[in-house]
């Protein structure tokens, strides 16, 4: 998966979904108040936009261009901009969309399955196999190298959430690790939900003794996406998908000594 760290713009509200189209006010401030319901082909035109964008990113990451998304959605790029204004709307729109499908199938295993395994593994393989995770979003994925000394009380609130990468010797150690990085923006387009409740997939199974102690959130997102390859052909994707994900499974279970 191929993803490109942008800078969430603030200008979301033309391209929250709804069904109302802002109007300027003389001041040049949006003014809320006074909307419309979008035309047919306006929607129609919406919906082909995202579906477009979730096909392309999807396949070659939030850094391909928007003329790549109408070739595909077969609008002009003109149509895009005007509900779009910017690329950095358009992925959020997008990553926001993908992260609560990933938090709701997180919840469902979690809240479905007794066993602690059965829900990790259950959530891992419905997020495979949705394509979600080729398109979770940037700061969701954006990993750094932790520095020693890092990981005290300056740490981030992601951070505090995710258990920290652990040596082979199975001590906790910040050199070389790798960790999750916060959005320093203020909204985080529901990624904070995502990595609690898969936190709390991954400290059930831990607890259970079933996950290997080395294992983070951040190694279970990163198995989401990596899992999710986008192949021309549908049949060999599945096929490949389910292959590597059991791969990758079976390196996260825990071994008896």
């Amino acid at each position: 998966m191929h993803v490109q760290d942008t800078h969430w713009s603030s200008a979301t509200a033309l391209a929250s979904g709804g069904p109302a189209v802002s109007a300027v006010a003389g001041n040049g401030r949006v003014d809320t108040a006074r909307t419309a319901p979008l035309r047919v082909d306006a929607q129609r035109n919406l919906e082909h936009v995202l579906r477009a964008a979730r096909e392309v990113f999807g396949e070659l990451g939030y850094g391909a261009p928007m003329e790549d998304v109408a070739r595909r959605a077969r609008v002009g790029v003109g149509t895009v901009y005007r509900r779009f204004p910017s690329k950095d709307v358009l992925v959020r729109r997008i990553a926001e969309e993908e992260t609560a499908r990933l938090t709701e199938q997180a919840r469902a295993a979690l809240g479905q399955e007794d066993e602690p395994w059965s829900a990790l593994s259950r959530f891992l393989r419905t997020s495979v196999a949705s394509g979600a995770g080729r398109l979770l979003p940037p700061q969701v994925l954006r990993v750094g190298v932790a520095e020693e000394g890092s990981a005290g009380a300056s740490g981030s609130a992601e951070e505090a959430r995710v258990p920290q990468q652990r040596s082979q010797s199975g001590t906790v150690s910040g050199s070389g690790e790798l960790r999750l990085v916060a959005e320093p923006s203020g909204d985080d387009g529901g990624a904070g939900a995502l990595l609690d409740v898969v936190g709390q997939l991954v400290e059930r199974a831990r607890a259970a003794g079933e996950l290997r102690g080395d294992v983070s959130v951040a190694d279970v997102l990163l198995v989401i996406a990596t899992a999710a390859p986008s192949l021309p052909d549908a049949a060999q994707q599945a096929a490949a998908s389910s292959r590597l994900l059991d791969i990758l499974l079976e390196g996260l279970r825990s071994r008896p000594a």
